[in-house]
């Protein structure tokens, strides 16, 4: 593979025939040669591809030829090559699995009722305007988070997408309703439901980073409001910003910096954790904490 991309890409617009965007998405990507998880839905699409640049090109030309995707926001970043194993094309009833497909209306404009949309350039400026009033919601589970987040974010409990409305129905963030909230997540997907689900909630000032936290690490990287590094979804596991990232996870061996998530080797697991590279090689930590037997009994 002569240059490794990796596009991520969503748009919430109604489709009347999900079977058939279906179809016409995996005969797109197997023509085009690029492999990865396309979800499509009533509300849109939602997909992550990569491949060859070449052939990631081809793949977004034939996206844009039809008239509802003509202007989705596609964000690129360098692929390792053969990132994603194949390609997976499903059709599901949401395509962010919240669990909450009747919470949100989806229109010919996307998501009604969500946060304000604003750039990570915008998002310095309400920053700089409101202090400490501006609190960053991470959209993401909290093994995401783990190695990653905003300066002084607030990190829901969640271990999966199926757990944010019981988390904000609990009541546990009320007393954030009279902050600035700033919900974010990888690509931006995830907050447009969530701000929704926010708002319904009784938050009245939500907002949304508008491209996730893709696009304020091509704009900022490391020198703005950003610390550590970003999961992703793919054999990369992780992605820096620059070469000057320090990663806020922490190998659950030695207490090293790392962003290194491993499954447990327990077949009965087999849940990641944090273990560092030279822990992993060494055979120090197969096992994730949960597994490793209490010793002295």
């Amino acid at each position: 593979m002569a240059l490794p991309k990796i596009v991520l890409f969503y748009v919430f617009t109604p489709l009347a025939d999900p079977e058939a965007v279906k179809l016409w998405q995996r005969t797109l990507a197997e023509r085009c040669g690029v492999t990865g998880r396309i979800i499509v839905s009533e509300q849109g699409i939602n997909a992550t591809v990569g491949g060859d640049i070449q052939d990631v090109k081809a793949y977004v030309r034939g996206l844009r030829e039809y008239g509802p995707f003509k202007d989705a926001d596609v964000k690129w970043s360098d692929g390792a090559g053969e990132d994603f194993p194949r390609l997976s094309v499903k059709v599901r009833p949401e395509l962010v699995t919240f669990d909450a497909p009747d919470r949100i209306t989806v229109t010919g404009n996307g998501v009604a009722g969500g946060g304000t949309h604003v750039t990570p350039r915008e998002v310095h400026e309400l920053v700089e305007q409101r202090g400490e009033e501006v609190v960053f919601f991470d959209g993401r589970n909290e093994l995401e988070a783990g190695i990653g987040r905003f300066r002084g974010a607030v990190v829901p409990r969640t271990q999966t997408t199926r757990d944010f409305v019981a988390d904000l129905d609990s009541g546990a963030y009320d007393h954030l309703k009279d902050k600035a909230l700033v919900t974010y997540c990888t690509g931006g997907v995830r907050c447009e439901v969530l701000s929704v689900l926010l708002k319904n909630r009784g938050f009245r000032d939500v907002y949304q980073l508008d491209g996730g936290i893709v696009r304020y690490g091509e704009q900022y990287g490391d020198a703005g409001l950003w610390d550590g590094s970003l999961y992703v979804f793919d054999k990369r596991m992780h992605v820096e910003f620059s070469p000057h990232a320090q990663s806020l996870g922490r190998c659950a061996e030695c207490g090293d910096a790392t962003p290194r998530y491993v499954n447990c080797s327990d077949p009965q697991c087999r849940r990641l954790f944090l273990c560092c590279e030279r822990c992993t090689q060494t055979g120090t930590r197969t096992r994730c904490p949960d597994c490793v037997p209490v010793t002295g009994n």
